[in-house]
């Protein structure tokens, strides 16, 4: 069996600066260096899939908001490694449809289990993808579902104060889906995307989806969130 998550190190890592964290729920520390910097990974699953264009931006963001100290990339990291539950933020995203292993669900289920955060991301708002995810994660947790998040929940209410999220074109307005264990989101999806490749630079591929224009924001929302709780 893996190793429930290696977060809880040092006292008093996340006091954020943040005013608005004042009223978060206290929580332990999350994982960090020997530096007591805070990573985060990009998933690796199925047969090498993997992050193409999702912005690390929101990592220097939150460091610069708060005095959380985070590496400024993301860290890529296999589904059924070890590695993962040294991680306490977790970003899979991607296009097209996609299948898991049995180990990499069961590692999955572990990390979340666990204490972890994943942030599910359909690159180009990929409907294959989506479709991909949301069986996947039935099969990995098939006694919890995922349920829209209102804009009153304190994932967007930690860094920045967001009472809307936008796109280009989606005329019915996008929302994020939420995944609760015990009390705790473990899991945000977004159907229409989080890649925020406004600040991908060169290495984005994602120009024909709708994606959420303000996920820079969110994402920095979601890991201080993450951190916190």
């Amino acid at each position: 069996m893996k190793p429930l998550l290696m977060f809880r190190t040092g006292a008093a890592l996340v006091l954020l600066t943040i005013c608005a964290f004042a009223a978060a729920r206290p929580a332990d520390p999350p994982a960090e260096d020997k530096s007591g910097v805070v990573s985060v990974a990009s998933l690796v699953y199925a047969n090498d899939r993997s992050a193409v264009c999702f912005s690390d931006n929101f990592l220097s963001d939150l460091a610069r908001k708060s005095n959380v100290r985070t590496n400024p990339k993301l860290q890529k990291v296999s589904a059924e490694s070890q590695d993962l539950f040294q991680y306490p933020f977790t970003v899979m995203t991607g296009e097209k449809s996609f299948s898991l292993t049995d180990a990499q669900r069961k590692s999955l289920r572990d990390y979340l289990q666990g204490g972890g955060f994943i942030v599910a991301s359909a690159g180009c708002s990929s409907k294959e993808w989506s479709a991909s995810f949301r069986a996947e994660i039935s099969r990995i947790l098939p006694d919890q579902k995922l349920k829209p998040l209102d804009m009153s929940h304190p994932v967007f209410h930690t860094v920045y104060s967001i009472n809307a999220l936008s796109t280009k074109h989606h005329a019915a307005g996008p929302h994020l889906e939420a995944l609760e264990l015990d009390g705790r989101v473990a899991l945000i999806f977004s159907p229409d995307g989080l890649n925020d490749t406004a600040h991908a630079g060169g290495t984005c591929c994602c120009c024909g989806g709708d994606e959420i224009t303000n996920a820079g924001q969110v994402n920095v929302n979601l890991l201080a969130y993450a951190l916190t709780h």
